[in-house]
């Protein structure tokens, strides 16, 4: 049993298929349940293994259909998190799939499928990076014979990337620019989104291996970005610089995500740093990070009345509505900080911090998921007096949120060993010891870059550039 009751059983709409998502908060098996019923909700809307679609991606990227490339890597992460936490193998099969089918031609270029790379980001690739590392540490089975293992896929997305950002530094001195082709729209700007996901893979890889040269990568870039001015005095992350003006004024936009994954990436570090020398002056540097960098972004992230998850940027009232893009954040943003705390005793008090943050964001968001034909689709808002610019948003990054928020008190229980599979340790090295493939077919249906305040929040400008013979000179 959990912390303490807060029990949410909710009516089930007239004349509804299903009905509405009911969860108690203090017991596990109901979170189970209540997870079970959402990540069905979300492999509802995966289309990527019907005749004619794109195995492994939600849909088909803009202009073509709704969500950009790198939403898949997101829902993979989310699918290997609902796996690990509940140990409900039903879509272990379609998530190795799907990873699989995106990779790139070789470990040369990982996960650079040619279809996307001309107009692809850093944070795009490190997305899926990412979501490699999580299947490696949660012992997602192996791919198919004669793939690269999960955690040799990870290692080469942070080789490439560090070439780039070696070959970039001449300009502010580090970072990585969002865009990987020199002739599409960002690539002159360096933004926070992608040295954050590159850190955050090296702090993983980190903990896996133990090489010191991936913290020695970490230091380096977490350096940079409070030296440029993209992680301040008081915590607070920023969006992103450009290159123009050598890097002379960060754009101050906050995105959760951005928050949240450096949050998880200095958690790694903290926790592997202390496993080491609990004393240690390193040791002390990333807590000092990880507590402050917890205190600020459940501080300017989650709602000062009821602590729940909100973006301000596009969710408060005065603010444009979310774009598809940036209604992936909250998701983002929830993992990284049931991350954070699974790996951090200080992180998981119930009531208090993240630890309070996720059991309350988690509740609101239950609460929300009782419309639609079937009874129980979720809402974006989660507060229940948000602004309603974003009433219309729907189906893939809704789900997906509301599933990262139902996880976080499971996350957070696994860590005492009451919950999860515990086939993750976060330094096993290896892949392919999970408790099974699942069965693939239960479940499923078988602006940034430009002066408007949006320069790094993923929103593609200008991605339909593609230049014929760039793919083969990008590394």
């Amino acid at each position: 049993m959990m912390h303490k009751s807060a029990t949410l059983g909710l009516l089930a709409a007239a004349g509804s298929a299903f009905a509405a998502l009911q969860v108690d908060i203090s017991s596990t098996s109901s979170i189970k349940a209540a997870a079970k019923d959402v990540a069905f909700d979300v492999m509802s809307v995966y289309k990527g293994n019907q005749s004619g679609e794109i195995v492994g991606l939600i849909g088909s990227p803009p202009p073509v259909g709704e969500y950009y490339w790198w939403t898949g890597a997101v829902l993979w992460s989310t699918m290997i998190d609902y796996w690990h936490y509940t140990n409900d193998s039903t879509y272990n099969a379609v998530t190795v799939q799907g990873l699989t089918a995106q990779n790139g031609p070789n470990l040369q270029s990982p996960f650079m499928p040619p279809n996307w790379t001309a107009s692809m980001g850093n944070d795009d690739q490190g997305f899926w990076g990412i979501a490699a590392a999580k299947a490696n540490e949660a012992g997602l089975p192996a791919p198919p014979k004669g793939e690269p293992s999960w955690l040799d896929l990870a290692k080469a997305i942070f080789q490439v990337q560090t070439v780039r950002y070696t070959d970039s530094e001449d300009a502010c001195g580090g970072g990585l620019r969002w865009m990987i082709v020199p002739v599409n729209t960002g690539f002159d700007l360096k933004n926070t989104a992608s040295t954050a996901v590159f850190l955050n893979l090296g702090a993983r890889l980190y903990h896996a291996t133990q090489n010191e040269t991936y913290a020695d990568w970490v230091e380096k870039g977490w350096t940079w970005l409070t030296t440029i001015g993209l992680v301040d005095d008081k915590f607070n992350v920023y969006d992103s610089v450009s290159t123009i003006d050598d890097c002379a004024k960060a754009n101050k936009q906050q995105w959760s995500y951005n928050a949240g994954l450096l949050l998880e990436t200095a958690a790694y570090m903290y926790a592997q740093k202390s496993s080491k020398s609990a004393d240690s002056k390193e040791t002390t540097t990333w807590k000092t990070r990880t507590t402050s960098l917890a205190n600020r972004t459940v501080s300017h992230f989650f709602s000062a009345d009821q602590g729940v998850l909100v973006e301000p940027l596009c969710e408060n009232a005065g603010q444009p509505a979310c774009t598809q893009d940036m209604s992936f954040f909250k998701g983002v943003t929830l993992r990284s900080l049931a991350g954070a705390a699974v790996l951090v005793d200080e992180l998981r008090d119930p009531d208090h911090g993240v630890g309070q943050a996720l059991r309350a964001t988690a509740q609101a968001t239950a609460k929300t998921c009782s419309g639609g034909k079937s009874g129980r689709e979720c809402k974006f808002d989660w507060t229940g007096h948000a602004a309603d610019q974003n009433a219309k948003l729907d189906g893939a990054p809704v789900e997906i949120n509301a599933l990262a928020a139902v996880l976080g008190p499971l996350a957070v229980e696994s860590a005492s060993g009451a919950g999860g599979n515990g086939n993750g340790s976060g330094s096993n090295g290896g892949n392919g010891n999970g408790s099974g493939s699942g069965d693939a077919g239960s479940g499923e249906n078988g602006q940034s870059g430009t002066d408007d305040g949006n320069a790094g929040a993923s929103l593609r400008v200008g991605m339909g550039v593609m230049v014929a013979g760039l793919v083969a000179a990008l590394i």
